[in-house]
Protein backbone atom coordinates (compact mmCIF):
# COMPACT_ATOMS: atom_id res chain seq x y z
CA UNK A 1 0.00 0.00 0.00
CA UNK A 2 1.78 2.95 -1.02
CA UNK A 3 0.97 6.17 0.62
CA UNK A 4 2.07 10.33 -0.10
CA UNK A 5 4.43 11.72 1.96
CA UNK A 6 4.23 15.16 3.04
CA UNK A 7 7.10 15.77 0.98
CA UNK A 8 5.45 15.20 -2.02
CA UNK A 9 7.08 11.61 -2.79
CA UNK A 10 5.78 7.79 -2.36
CA UNK A 11 6.37 5.67 0.07
CA UNK A 12 5.27 2.05 1.07
CA UNK A 13 5.03 0.40 4.81
CA UNK A 14 8.39 1.37 5.99
CA UNK A 15 9.80 1.68 2.77
CA UNK A 16 11.91 4.70 2.24
CA UNK A 17 10.59 6.41 -1.14
CA UNK A 18 12.26 4.82 -4.76
CA UNK A 19 14.16 7.51 -6.12
CA UNK A 20 17.02 7.06 -8.98
CA UNK A 21 19.39 9.39 -9.08
CA UNK A 22 20.18 10.42 -12.77
CA UNK A 23 23.61 9.52 -12.25
CA UNK A 24 21.78 5.89 -11.56
CA UNK A 25 20.23 5.96 -13.99
CA UNK A 26 22.57 6.08 -16.43
CA UNK A 27 24.86 3.06 -14.49
CA UNK A 28 23.96 -0.11 -12.95
CA UNK A 29 20.91 -0.19 -12.84
CA UNK A 30 19.60 1.59 -15.91
CA UNK A 31 21.38 -1.43 -18.26
CA UNK A 32 23.44 0.92 -20.63
CA UNK A 33 26.39 -1.02 -20.27
CA UNK A 34 25.21 -4.52 -20.48
CA UNK A 35 23.29 -3.19 -23.64
CA UNK A 36 26.39 -1.30 -25.05
CA UNK A 37 28.73 -4.58 -24.34
CA UNK A 38 25.93 -6.90 -25.98
CA UNK A 39 25.19 -4.77 -29.08
CA UNK A 40 28.98 -4.48 -29.76
CA UNK A 41 29.74 -8.09 -28.60
CA UNK A 42 27.61 -9.91 -31.20
CA UNK A 43 27.42 -7.12 -34.14
CA UNK A 44 31.23 -6.62 -34.12
CA UNK A 45 31.69 -10.92 -33.92
CA UNK A 46 29.16 -11.01 -36.65
CA UNK A 47 30.81 -8.80 -38.96
CA UNK A 48 34.25 -9.73 -38.15
CA UNK A 49 33.09 -13.03 -39.31
CA UNK A 50 31.76 -11.50 -42.54
CA UNK A 51 35.26 -9.59 -42.90
CA UNK A 52 37.28 -13.41 -42.52
CA UNK A 53 34.88 -15.22 -44.55
CA UNK A 54 35.52 -12.39 -47.74
CA UNK A 55 33.11 -12.04 -50.45
CA UNK A 56 29.57 -10.02 -51.33
CA UNK A 57 27.67 -9.78 -48.34
CA UNK A 58 24.83 -10.56 -50.31
CA UNK A 59 26.30 -13.63 -51.33
CA UNK A 60 26.82 -17.01 -49.01
CA UNK A 61 28.12 -17.75 -46.61
CA UNK A 62 28.50 -13.90 -45.96
CA UNK A 63 25.74 -12.96 -46.16
CA UNK A 64 24.54 -14.92 -42.86
CA UNK A 65 26.61 -13.13 -39.85
CA UNK A 66 26.33 -9.73 -42.00
CA UNK A 67 22.54 -9.44 -41.82
CA UNK A 68 22.82 -10.89 -38.22
CA UNK A 69 25.69 -7.98 -37.15
CA UNK A 70 22.90 -5.45 -38.05
CA UNK A 71 20.76 -6.87 -35.35
CA UNK A 72 23.13 -5.96 -32.33
CA UNK A 73 21.10 -3.34 -31.02
CA UNK A 74 18.10 -5.49 -30.93
CA UNK A 75 19.97 -8.77 -29.24
CA UNK A 76 21.33 -5.84 -26.67
CA UNK A 77 17.39 -4.81 -26.10
CA UNK A 78 16.26 -7.53 -25.37
CA UNK A 79 19.21 -8.59 -22.69
CA UNK A 80 18.44 -5.47 -21.17
CA UNK A 81 14.88 -6.36 -21.14
CA UNK A 82 15.26 -9.74 -19.92
CA UNK A 83 17.39 -8.00 -16.98
CA UNK A 84 15.22 -5.12 -16.37
CA UNK A 85 12.06 -8.31 -15.62
CA UNK A 86 14.38 -10.64 -13.46
CA UNK A 87 15.31 -7.62 -11.15
CA UNK A 88 11.83 -6.30 -11.14
CA UNK A 89 13.36 -2.33 -12.43
CA UNK A 90 10.51 -0.25 -13.49
CA UNK A 91 10.50 1.25 -17.33
CA UNK A 92 12.85 4.45 -17.60
CA UNK A 93 10.67 7.37 -16.78
CA UNK A 94 11.59 9.06 -20.81
CA UNK A 95 10.96 5.33 -21.81
CA UNK A 96 7.79 6.05 -25.14
CA UNK A 97 4.83 4.20 -24.87
CA UNK A 98 4.22 2.11 -28.02
CA UNK A 99 0.99 2.63 -28.41
CA UNK A 100 0.91 6.39 -29.03
CA UNK A 101 -2.58 7.09 -30.79
CA UNK A 102 -3.31 9.70 -33.21
CA UNK A 103 0.65 10.53 -32.27
CA UNK A 104 2.14 7.29 -34.35
CA UNK A 105 0.49 9.47 -37.73
CA UNK A 106 3.37 11.79 -37.09
CA UNK A 107 6.17 8.79 -38.85
CA UNK A 108 4.36 9.88 -42.29
CA UNK A 109 5.25 13.60 -42.32
CA UNK A 110 8.72 12.30 -40.49
CA UNK A 111 9.35 10.10 -43.12
CA UNK A 112 9.08 12.18 -46.10
CA UNK A 113 10.83 15.14 -44.35
CA UNK A 114 13.87 12.96 -43.34
CA UNK A 115 13.76 11.93 -46.96
CA UNK A 116 13.52 15.76 -47.93
CA UNK A 117 16.47 16.61 -46.44
CA UNK A 118 18.58 14.24 -48.56
CA UNK A 119 16.60 15.42 -51.57
CA UNK A 120 17.01 18.98 -50.86
CA UNK A 121 20.85 18.90 -50.00
CA UNK A 122 21.42 16.44 -53.35
CA UNK A 123 19.96 19.20 -55.31
CA UNK A 124 21.44 21.90 -53.10
CA UNK A 125 24.99 20.05 -54.74
CA UNK A 126 23.81 19.74 -57.85
CA UNK A 127 23.64 23.23 -58.22
CA UNK A 128 26.98 24.16 -56.41
CA UNK A 129 28.29 21.97 -59.29
CA UNK A 130 28.53 18.49 -58.32
CA UNK A 131 27.10 15.73 -59.36
CA UNK A 132 23.89 16.06 -61.11
CA UNK A 133 21.08 14.75 -58.89
CA UNK A 134 20.19 11.14 -60.75
CA UNK A 135 17.75 8.11 -60.71
CA UNK A 136 19.30 5.98 -63.00
CA UNK A 137 21.59 3.95 -60.38
CA UNK A 138 18.45 3.81 -58.08
CA UNK A 139 16.28 2.42 -60.88
CA UNK A 140 19.31 -0.23 -61.25
CA UNK A 141 19.37 -0.99 -57.26
CA UNK A 142 15.24 -1.60 -57.13
CA UNK A 143 15.51 -3.91 -60.49
CA UNK A 144 18.73 -5.75 -59.19
CA UNK A 145 16.89 -6.85 -55.55
CA UNK A 146 13.71 -7.27 -57.56
CA UNK A 147 11.43 -4.59 -57.55
CA UNK A 148 10.17 -1.58 -55.25
CA UNK A 149 8.71 -4.19 -52.74
CA UNK A 150 11.85 -6.27 -51.78
CA UNK A 151 13.61 -3.02 -52.31
CA UNK A 152 11.47 -1.47 -49.79
CA UNK A 153 11.01 -4.31 -47.51
CA UNK A 154 15.15 -4.57 -46.93
CA UNK A 155 15.70 -0.94 -46.55
CA UNK A 156 13.01 -1.07 -43.65
CA UNK A 157 14.71 -4.15 -41.79
CA UNK A 158 18.35 -3.04 -42.85
CA UNK A 159 18.83 -0.51 -39.99
CA UNK A 160 15.67 1.12 -39.32
CA UNK A 161 14.18 -2.07 -37.90
CA UNK A 162 17.54 -3.85 -36.91
CA UNK A 163 18.87 -0.72 -35.08
CA UNK A 164 15.78 1.50 -33.41
CA UNK A 165 14.67 -0.71 -30.75
CA UNK A 166 17.80 -0.64 -29.52
CA UNK A 167 19.80 2.54 -29.97
CA UNK A 168 16.42 4.95 -29.58
CA UNK A 169 14.16 2.46 -27.74
CA UNK A 170 16.56 1.23 -24.85
CA UNK A 171 19.26 3.49 -25.25
CA UNK A 172 18.60 7.02 -25.63
CA UNK A 173 15.65 7.10 -22.75
CA UNK A 174 18.31 5.86 -20.80
CA UNK A 175 20.84 8.83 -21.40
CA UNK A 176 17.94 10.91 -21.31
CA UNK A 177 17.46 10.16 -17.20
CA UNK A 178 20.41 12.46 -16.63
CA UNK A 179 20.79 14.72 -19.96
CA UNK A 180 19.10 16.93 -22.34
CA UNK A 181 18.75 16.04 -26.21
CA UNK A 182 21.46 17.61 -27.65
CA UNK A 183 23.75 15.83 -25.43
CA UNK A 184 22.13 12.61 -25.56
CA UNK A 185 21.81 12.98 -29.08
CA UNK A 186 25.28 13.60 -29.65
CA UNK A 187 26.77 10.92 -27.41
CA UNK A 188 24.56 8.35 -28.77
CA UNK A 189 25.87 9.41 -32.24
CA UNK A 190 29.36 9.30 -31.50
CA UNK A 191 28.67 5.38 -30.29
CA UNK A 192 26.91 4.82 -33.17
CA UNK A 193 29.35 5.83 -35.80
CA UNK A 194 31.94 3.41 -33.56
CA UNK A 195 29.45 0.67 -33.90
CA UNK A 196 29.57 0.97 -37.88
CA UNK A 197 33.17 1.42 -38.30
CA UNK A 198 33.92 -2.82 -39.20
CA UNK A 199 31.33 -2.30 -42.43
CA UNK A 200 34.08 -0.23 -44.00
CA UNK A 201 35.87 -3.31 -44.27
CA UNK A 202 33.54 -6.17 -45.73
CA UNK A 203 33.91 -5.83 -49.21
CA UNK A 204 30.51 -4.96 -51.15
CA UNK A 205 29.22 -2.63 -48.59
CA UNK A 206 28.66 0.89 -49.11
CA UNK A 207 30.93 2.02 -46.25
CA UNK A 208 33.47 0.18 -47.73
CA UNK A 209 32.89 1.96 -51.54
CA UNK A 210 33.16 4.75 -49.96
CA UNK A 211 36.57 4.03 -47.93
CA UNK A 212 37.59 4.88 -44.15
CA UNK A 213 40.29 7.07 -44.47
CA UNK A 214 38.50 9.23 -47.44
CA UNK A 215 36.25 12.62 -47.57
CA UNK A 216 33.48 9.95 -48.11
CA UNK A 217 34.04 8.20 -45.28
CA UNK A 218 34.27 10.96 -43.60
CA UNK A 219 31.25 12.68 -44.21
CA UNK A 220 29.25 9.00 -43.71
CA UNK A 221 30.62 9.11 -40.07
CA UNK A 222 29.77 12.84 -39.03
CA UNK A 223 25.88 12.07 -40.97
CA UNK A 224 25.29 9.54 -37.87
CA UNK A 225 24.94 12.81 -35.31
CA UNK A 226 22.68 14.93 -37.09
CA UNK A 227 20.39 11.45 -37.87
CA UNK A 228 21.16 10.53 -34.16
CA UNK A 229 19.25 13.87 -33.10
CA UNK A 230 16.77 13.44 -35.45
CA UNK A 231 15.84 10.10 -34.64
CA UNK A 232 15.99 10.66 -31.33
CA UNK A 233 13.34 14.21 -31.82
CA UNK A 234 10.98 11.50 -33.25
CA UNK A 235 11.31 8.78 -30.95
CA UNK A 236 10.38 11.72 -28.25
CA UNK A 237 7.51 12.51 -31.03
CA UNK A 238 5.99 9.12 -31.24
CA UNK A 239 8.23 6.05 -30.50
CA UNK A 240 9.76 4.04 -31.88
CA UNK A 241 7.90 4.22 -34.56
CA UNK A 242 8.45 7.48 -35.66
CA UNK A 243 12.40 6.92 -35.14
CA UNK A 244 12.02 3.36 -37.75
CA UNK A 245 10.29 6.36 -40.30
CA UNK A 246 13.08 8.70 -40.38
CA UNK A 247 15.76 6.35 -40.64
CA UNK A 248 14.19 4.49 -43.64
CA UNK A 249 13.89 7.88 -44.87
CA UNK A 250 17.34 9.01 -44.73
CA UNK A 251 18.48 5.13 -45.81
CA UNK A 252 16.59 4.83 -48.65
CA UNK A 253 16.53 8.19 -50.12
CA UNK A 254 20.20 8.08 -49.84
CA UNK A 255 20.51 4.69 -51.75
CA UNK A 256 18.21 5.37 -54.51
CA UNK A 257 19.57 9.23 -55.08
CA UNK A 258 23.13 7.07 -55.01
CA UNK A 259 24.34 9.78 -52.72
CA UNK A 260 28.49 9.11 -52.57
CA UNK A 261 30.80 12.26 -53.67
CA UNK A 262 31.93 14.05 -50.69
CA UNK A 263 30.58 17.40 -51.71
CA UNK A 264 27.08 15.64 -52.03
CA UNK A 265 27.14 14.22 -48.39
CA UNK A 266 28.17 17.63 -47.17
CA UNK A 267 25.40 19.25 -48.14
CA UNK A 268 22.76 16.52 -46.88
CA UNK A 269 24.94 16.69 -43.86
CA UNK A 270 24.20 20.67 -43.60
CA UNK A 271 20.73 20.50 -44.32
CA UNK A 272 20.07 17.95 -41.75
CA UNK A 273 22.11 19.80 -39.39
CA UNK A 274 19.69 22.50 -40.16
CA UNK A 275 17.21 20.67 -39.70
CA UNK A 276 18.05 18.95 -36.96
CA UNK A 277 18.78 22.70 -35.17
CA UNK A 278 15.61 23.65 -36.38
CA UNK A 279 13.28 20.90 -34.95
CA UNK A 280 15.13 20.69 -31.75
CA UNK A 281 14.71 25.06 -31.19
CA UNK A 282 11.15 25.14 -31.86
CA UNK A 283 10.05 22.06 -29.29
CA UNK A 284 10.99 22.26 -25.46
CA UNK A 285 13.11 19.71 -24.13
CA UNK A 286 10.82 18.20 -20.76
CA UNK A 287 13.91 16.74 -19.45
CA UNK A 288 13.28 15.61 -15.73
CA UNK A 289 14.84 17.20 -12.38
CA UNK A 290 18.05 15.45 -11.49
CA UNK A 291 16.04 12.88 -9.14
CA UNK A 292 13.30 10.68 -10.85
CA UNK A 293 10.32 9.24 -8.60
CA UNK A 294 9.46 5.97 -10.17
CA UNK A 295 7.08 4.27 -8.22
CA UNK A 296 3.79 2.30 -8.83
CA UNK A 297 0.18 4.08 -8.26
CA UNK A 298 -1.81 3.26 -5.86
CA UNK A 299 -3.25 -0.43 -6.06
CA UNK A 300 -0.80 -1.33 -8.60
CA UNK A 301 2.40 -3.35 -8.72
CA UNK A 302 5.51 -2.91 -10.79
CA UNK A 303 4.38 -5.74 -13.52
CA UNK A 304 1.23 -3.50 -13.84
CA UNK A 305 3.17 -0.19 -14.02
CA UNK A 306 5.48 -1.99 -16.96
CA UNK A 307 2.93 -3.14 -18.52
CA UNK A 308 1.02 0.38 -18.78
CA UNK A 309 4.59 2.37 -20.31
CA UNK A 310 6.57 -0.16 -21.75
CA UNK A 311 7.06 -0.63 -25.37
CA UNK A 312 10.90 -1.36 -25.75
CA UNK A 313 12.48 -0.61 -22.69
Amino acid sequence: MFQRKSGGGLTGSGEAPRQIEASGVQGRRSGLGLFFAVTFTTTWTFWLTAILLGGSPTSSPTAVPYLLGGFGPVFGAIAVRIRRGRLGEPVPPRTVRFRQGVRLFWALPLLALASGSVVAGAFLADFLGGTAVSLTEGRELISTVGGIVPFFISMVIAGPLSEEPGWRGTAYPRLRGSMGRVRAGLLLGAVWAVWHLPLFFIEGTVQAELGLMSWSGLMFSLSVFPVALLTGYAYELAGVAASVAVHLGFNATMAVLTVESPLTQACVLGVQVALAGTLLATRRDRRTGPHLQVAPQPGQDDADVSRRIAPVG
